[in-house]
């Protein structure tokens, strides 16, 4: 008989562990409205796998429209048939999934663009990233925000392995290897179920740990206007965080901390 590990799905894994599609829109949509004057209509979600994001900006609004872009077409099917499915036909008809590299994908400007889930440190060279910068400024209207997120902390660069309990599942976050002259690392995603089974090395990633210095500095580079970091407030009962993210020149430094990074063009 097959073990729980072998016949379990890891983009569904992936997708009930570590993101929070509801969340990041939320945080999305109310910077937005704090910026700007207009109703925001075009996402674009760079990076975008299944296109998990891209479908919840899709079901918020009527007016809402998403294009996906991805390099990878298998996750990009997996997408359609897991997560466009899930849309009824009008709201199909508002998305559209692109299978290219991110600097290279010549898609209508978007009024968003998102790089979310450290998706853009696979990118290791300065001389990468800031393309790709560019090619979002570009990519984007006169008055359009480029959303990305970003992790770090002091235990950022260790070798670990940390376990966070899931509904049916343990997610398994592994940092394998750190170099520090160059600030490459490999982490990986391993998923253990209950049966005792583990999915072994789900999801691997080598990429490189930026600072929010270099990262900063290469969006002011690229030609975005206003460059802020949203850190995430503390409720003072628990001494966690609050989801409550807000602009501010001073984070706290934490063992780990994951931030949000609006770059109005």
């Amino acid at each position: 008989m097959p073990t729980q590990a072998e016949t379990a799905d890891r983009n569904i894994l992936y997708q009930e562990s570590v993101q929070d599609v509801e969340s990041e829109i939320d945080f999305v949509e109310d910077t937005w409205n704090e910026l700007r004057k207009r109703p925001a209509e075009l996402l674009r979600e760079d990076f975008c796998g299944t296109a998990n994001t891209a479908c919840e900006w899709v079901r918020r609004d009527e007016g809402h429209y998403a294009i996906g872009v991805d390099l990878d077409e298998d996750v990009l099917r997996w997408g359609e048939l897991h997560n466009l499915s899930q849309l009824d036909v009008e709201q199909q008809a508002r998305i559209s999934l692109v299978h290219d590299d991110v600097v290279a994908a010549e898609t209508e400007p978007a009024d968003i663009v998102l790089a979310m889930n450290f998706s853009y440190y696979l990118l290791m060279e300065r001389s990468e990233l800031l393309e790709y910068f560019e090619a979002v400024h570009q990519g984007l209207v006169d008055d359009g925000i480029f959303f990305l997120d970003a992790y770090g902390g002091y235990d950022a660069p260790k070798v670990l392995e940390e376990e966070r309990e899931c509904d049916g599942f343990t997610y398994v976050w592994e940092q394998a290897s750190f170099n520090p002259i160059d600030s490459r690392m490999h982490c990986r995603i391993h998923f253990d179920m209950p049966d005792g089974s583990r999915m072994e090395n789900a999801f691997d990633y080598y990429w490189r740990l930026w600072t929010l210095p270099e990262i900063t500095e290469l969006l002011t580079e690229a030609g975005f206007s206003q460059v802020d970091v949203y850190w995430e407030g503390t409720d003072e009962e628990t001494g966690e965080g609050n989801g409550i993210y807000e602009a501010t020149t001073v984070g706290d430094a934490d063992p780990g901390w994951v931030c949000y990074i609006v770059a109005q063009a």
